[in-house]
C-alpha cells in the first residue's frame, strides 16, 4: 500500500494507493491546510486506524525542496521527509515540489482532462507547467529523446516585469505594500484581488455596491472572479481581464525560458474555474506577444489540465517506483 500526498496553501490531498494501481486513489482525504499546524497532524489523522502496513510514500509539496526539507511558501511547515520516514515507519519518503509530482502525472492524462487553448504543432522537446492557486508555481520537464524528466523550480517568485504603462501603474501601486513584486503576487489566488483593488483606487473602473460588500464577507478573489464571469460586473471583468493576460504573459516567459516546443500546460485550481476566459483569447494573445519570438509561441501547444488530483497521482507514481519496505 502506497501513501501519496498533495501539499498546498489551501488544502492537503492525501491517497492510498495500489502499488498495481496508482492511478486511482481507493482512499482519499481532504483537509483545509490552514487549519493545521503541520503536515504530521493530518497524516496522523488520515492514518488512524490503517490496517495495512505502507509500503512506500510521496508527497508533492508547494515550496522548494532542498536535501529532503522544505519550509512551506505560504504555509508556516516545515516539511521533512526523514522526519515523516519516521512517523510512517518507513525506511525512507520522498518529498517533492508538487510541480515536479504533476509533471510525473502527465503521461497519464486522457484526452478529456485537457483542454487545448492552443494546437500548436505536435512537436517533441522540453516542456513545461505553470499553476496558479494559493501561489504561483512552475517546473519543467526536460526531454531526454526518450521521455520527459521533471524538475523542480521557483519561478513563479521572479521579479514581476510589467509590459504597459497601465502594468508599470500596477507595479507601483505594488511597491507601496511590498518591498518587492514577485509574478505571484499577482498571478494567484489573492493576486486578483490585489488587481482589482489597484483598478479601484486608480479610478480605472467604478466598484459596485454588491461586489464591495460581499468582498467584506466572503473570499475577495472568488467574489471578483464570479462577479466577472457571471455577473458581468465591469471592474470585475477589467481585473480578471488583466489578471488573465498576467497569467498569459507568465507562461510565455516559461515556454522562452524552456524552449518547451513540447508544450505548456496550465495547472492549478484555478484555471478550470475560469476556463471560459482562458478561451476568449486574451491568455493566448499575451502568451504569444514576444516580438521577434512571437512566431515561435504560435507553434507551442498550450493546455489546461482539468484533473485536480493530477499532483497526487504524479506523486503516487514515484511512491510505487519505490521497492516495497
Amino acid at each position: 500500500m502506497l501513501l501519496a500526498g498533495d501539499i498546498g496553501g489551501t488544502k492537503t490531498q492525501l491517497g492510498l494507493f495500489r502499488r498495481e494501481n496508482p492511478r486511482q486513489p481507493f482512499h482519499k482525504g481532504i483537509f483545509p491546510s490552514q487549519n493545521y499546524s503541520s503536515l504530521d497532524q493530518i497524516i496522523i489523522e488520515f492514518i488512524e486506524g490503517l490496517a495495512e502496513p505502507l509500503e512506500a510514500a510521496c508527497f508533492g509539496v508547494a515550496g522548494p525542496v532542498v536535501d529532503g526539507n522544505c519550509m512551506t511558501t505560504n504555509l508556516p511547515w516545515n516539511v521533512s521527509s526523514s522526519n515523516l520516514a519516521a512517523l510512517l515507519s518507513l525506511e525512507q519518503t520522498t518529498l517533492l515540489n508538487d510541480l515536479e509530482a504533476f509533471g510525473h502525472g502527465i503521461p497519464l492524462l486522457a484526452g478529456d482532462e485537457v483542454s487545448i487553448l492552443n494546437e500548436g504543432e505536435i512537436a517533441t522537446g522540453n516542456s513545461g507547467i505553470i499553476a496558479a492557486g494559493t501561489g504561483l508555481g512552475q517546473a519543467s520537464m526536460i526531454w531526454d529523446g526518450t521521455r520527459h524528466i521533471p524538475s523542480a523550480s521557483e519561478g513563479g517568485h521572479v521579479d514581476f516585469a510589467p509590459r504597459n504603462d497601465l502594468e508599470i501603474e500596477l507595479l507601483q501601486f505594488m511597491l507601496k505594500q511590498f518591498e518587492r513584486v514577485s509574478v505571484e503576487r499577482l498571478v494567484s489566488g489573492p493576486g486578483l484581488f490585489f488587481i482589482y483593488d489597484f483598478l479601484r483606487s486608480a479610478g480605472h473602473g467604478r466598484e459596485s455596491e454588491s461586489v464591495a460588500r460581499r468582498c467584506l464577507e466572503a473570499d475577495p478573489s472568488t467574489v471578483v472572479s464570479t462577479a466577472a464571469l457571471d455577473e458581468g460586473d465591469d471592474l470585475s471583468m477589467l481585473a480578471l481581464d488583466l489578471f488573465t493576460s498576467l497569467y498569459g504573459a507568465a507562461a510565455g516567459n516559461l515556454a522562452l525560458t524552456l524552449m518547451a516546443t513540447g508544450g505548456i500546460y496550465i495547472g492549478g485550481g484555478i484555471a478550470p474555474k475560469i476556463l471560459k476566459k482562458l478561451r476568449d483569447g486574451t491568455f493566448m494573445t499575451a502568451f504569444t506577444d514576444k516580438g521577434r519570438f512571437s512566431a515561435l509561441l504560435y507553434r507551442i501547444p498550450v493546455r489546461v489540465i482539468l484533473n485536480s488530483e493530477l499532483p497526487l497521482i504524479g506523486a503516487a507514481l514515484v511512491a510505487a517506483s519505490i521497492g516495497p519496505a
